[in-house]
């Protein structure tokens, strides 16, 4: 705090050392200033123009001589240290500290991203091209003969004035109302000497046209001739066109947004009721800090500003409706947030030129691909500024929620289709709506129920009791693994490919998973049992993805929406709901997913978990048709590679008797695609590491007898052992059973 007398304090040492200085000398005023800095920095002061005490006791005044002692009184202590001679940190720091913008673009970066611009570009080329190729036969050519004759009158006239010299006719008429008749005489006898050449140019020009006009009509080819004709009336055509009535149409019409500038900027965040910035605006500031030039960032405008002391970006997304109105922009085109590399203080607003409900479709970026490994990001879609955003699976457990018809189930359709193609995730789907959404995926998930009953609802409990039975049996799998082979103690990529330690990724859907967890009879202990999950099978490969439209502490119990680690809200009704989505203090700190529009922003949602901080994205979206082609691939992909099991395989046993296996598929997950022929005693060695339960103690004539009625015979097999010896054992072709697969499948499809 500043002391009352701080503002005197220079004046009473100068009045103390003139009092003192007999001879009259003049002040040092350095000194003076020197003299205050090190009494307020708390250092004895021993000159004679300390500055008596204050406090109001009186004491006796020391000696001025600093060899006699130092002065007790030090003065106020002042806060805030003199400025130095050189403020901030130095150039190389500066340097250090700068942001490098990309050399290349992000979009050029990503292959995907290159290819969606380049498709894009291709297919704008192409709509134009097209569009102007089919009005040329039937609107513009008709256009061009009609308007012919008056390109030959306009062409006739231009010729004449030139050849007349009427241009300069104005000037001369000029000249002459101002009576200089010796300017008017120049220009008079330049303009004849000018029609004289002109004249005998166009008698010259006109005689030619004649005798190529005769020629082409009496001597030249028919081809020619209807070549002559159709630039002539072309060029008159061309020449005959109204200004106001161009020949063509745009086969494009562009969107004219207003360029984002500073001033409708601080006019804007002037009106949204903050009083820092209102009341620094009504005073001719500005009330806000530009910290760079407002420039183009996708689709459109970014402006990077430092709110007032104490105003937060939340404070500004709180207000984003009346931004909006202040900007008038829709308000699907502003969107404040926050930069998570500043302060709280520092706003990156970002306005579009075009609503994001208004975008359309999002295609999937997986949507033709192969084949996908869960152990990368899925896809999810793009955020307002056209940027792709994917939401990664592997650790994490996925909470969806939002009002009914707002695309629920949607989202959950897409991240249900990511994990289905890579072959190796064992995906369970529930769901428990009845509607059908997620049928197309039924042929490649280890189990399946669609339904609202009693029956389904303990289908999808089961399904949790045997998840939950599931992790601990992992927890112990994953503790006896070598260190050197898991040293995070988590399931990788490498050993999810050891199929015979059966760690492969296991996801578990739960669409309007309110209903299992609110159902009188299964509800708790299911709650329970997914707690329990979402708490511990993160790190050993068990996924869960819920999605509910009534997000309370019934529907949702507080232990499952407290420990999920990624969050998707899309319109949700009021402030419970969005914090028991988005996580407590997120409706405060302004991620309000109450802020969409029903109906029409359906598809938007605030993302929480998959990126530093909370990012609306507009989901990608897949129709029947396109989930039942990725089905229908990642199907094949499971047959290739033998992962099918459970109700893909029709194997529907008793819930609670623990997973189904198939001989087959088995056979098949322990004979690589590289391995042609091999011996029965080694597929039996493999199968009983692979299901020591189930295939313990098997040996080779176990397997011939296990495939035999499968139609796969034993044959003779060449190989070595592991002494190096050359022998021939039975065996069987890979093909073979290849082939039995192929043909089982084919048999349940046609029943």
């Amino acid at each position: 705090m500043k002391h009352p007398d701080d503002d005197n304090e220079l004046f009473n040492r100068l009045e103390a050392e003139m009092a003192t200085d007999s001879k009259g000398d003049v002040v040092d005023l350095d000194k003076a200033r020197s003299a205050r800095t090190e009494s307020a920095d708390g250092t004895p002061d021993a000159s004679p123009d300390s500055a008596p005490d204050r406090s109001g006791d009186s004491k006796p005044t020391e000696s001025a001589d600093p060899s006699e002692g130092e002065s007790d009184d030090s003065g106020p202590a002042l806060v805030d240290r003199p400025a130095p001679t050189r403020s901030g940190p130095g150039l190389i720091d500066r340097i250090r500290d700068s942001k490098r913008l990309d050399i290349i673009p992000v979009w050029m970066k990503s292959g995907a991203e290159f290819k969606d611009a380049m498709g894009w570009l291709a297919g704008h080329v192409g709509h134009t091209i097209a569009f102007h190729a089919v009005r040329v036969p039937f609107l513009y050519v008709p256009k061009l003969i009609w308007r012919s004759p008056s390109g030959l009158v306009n062409a006739l006239g231009r010729i004449g004035r030139w050849a007349v010299d009427a241009e300069g006719e104005p000037l001369r008429q000029a000249e002459a109302r101002r009576e200089n008749s010796e300017l008017y005489l120049k220009l008079s006898r330049q303009r004849d000497r000018r029609v004289r050449l002109r004249m005998l140019l166009t008698f010259l020009g006109g005689l030619f046209a004649l005798v190529a006009g005769l020629f082409l009509v009496f001597g030249a080819e028919l081809m020619t001739q209807l070549i002559a004709a159709a630039v002539a009336v072309l060029t008159l055509g061309w020449l005959g066109a109204p200004a106001d009535a161009p020949l063509a149409s745009r086969a494009v019409i562009k969107t004219e947004v207003q360029k984002l500038t500073s001033d409708i900027v601080v006019k804007a965040m002037a009106s949204i009721g903050i009083g820092q910035i209102a009341s620094a605006v009504a005073k001719g500031q500005d009330g806000i800090r530009f910290v760079a030039p407002i420039t183009r960032e996708g689709p459109g405008w970014r402006a990077d500003i430092d709110l007032p002391l104490g105003v937060t970006v939340a404070d500004v997304a709180d207000r984003r409706a009346r931004l909006a109105s202040g900007l008038r922009r829709p308000l699907g085109c502003v969107w404040p947030d926050a930069d998570p590399n500043e302060h709280e203080g520092r706003l990156i607003l970002w306005v579009g030129d075009r609503d994001l409900s208004k975008t359309g479709t999002v295609k999937w970026a997986l949507a033709n691909v192969r084949k996908h490994d869960i152990f990368k990001r899925v896809p999810f879609g793009i955020d307002p500024r056209g940027r792709a955003q994917s939401v990664p699976m592997i650790q994490h457990n996925i909470l969806v929620g939002s009002l009914p018809g707002q695309g629920k189930t949607a989202s959950v359709r897409v991240l249900a289709c990511g994990a289905a193609l890579d072959p190796s995730v064992e995906l369970w789907l529930h769901e428990n709506k009845g509607t059908g959404d997620l049928d197309s995926l039924e042929c490649v998930s280890h189990r399946f129920v669609s339904g609202i009953d009693d029956d389904s609802i303990k289908y999808a409990a089961d399904s949790l009791k045997l998840l939950r039975e599931e992790v601990m049996r992992r927890a112990a799998a994953i503790k006896k693994l070598p260190r050197d082979l898991c040293p995070d103690k988590r399931v990788t990529r490498s050993i999810a490919d050891k199929r015979s330690l059966k760690l492969w990724p296991l996801v578990g859907v739960f669409d309007e998973c309110q209903n299992l967890f609110a159902h009188p009879k299964y509800g708790k202990q299911a709650g329970d049992d997914a707690e329990f999950i979402i708490k511990l099978g993160r790190a050993l490969g068990v996924i869960l993805v819920l999605a509910t439209q009534r997000p309370d502490k019934d529907s949702l119990p507080t232990g499952i929406s407290g420990n999920v680690s990624i969050r998707f809200a899309l319109k949700v009704a009021g402030q419970v709901e969005n914090d028991m989505i988005l996580g407590t203090s997120a409706y405060k700190n302004g991620v309000r997913a109450t802020s969409f529009r029903p109906e029409i922003d359906a598809g938007n949602g605030y993302l929480a978990g998959a990126t530093a901080l909370p990012v609306v994205v507009r989901t990608a979206y897949l129709d029947d048709p396109a989930t039942n082609a990725i089905a229908q691939r990642a199907l094949a992909l499971r047959k290739a590679e033998g992962t099918l099991s459970g109700h893909a395989l029709g194997e529907d046993a008793d819930s609670t008797a623990g997973p189904s296996y198939d001989l087959l598929a088995d056979v098949a997950a322990v004979v690589p695609p590289t391995e042609k022929r091999v011996w029965n005693e080694r597929i039996a060695a493999r199968l009983a590491e692979l299901r020591p339960e189930v295939y313990g103690g098997w040996k080779g004539e176990n397997v011939t007898s296990a495939l035999k009625p499968h139609g796969i015979k034993t044959t003779g097999v060449a190989g070595t052992t592991d002494d190096g010896e050359r022998t021939t054992r039975r065996g069987i072709v890979r093909d073979d059973l290849t082939n039995a697969i192929a043909e089982r499948d084919e048999n349940r499809g046609a029943a």
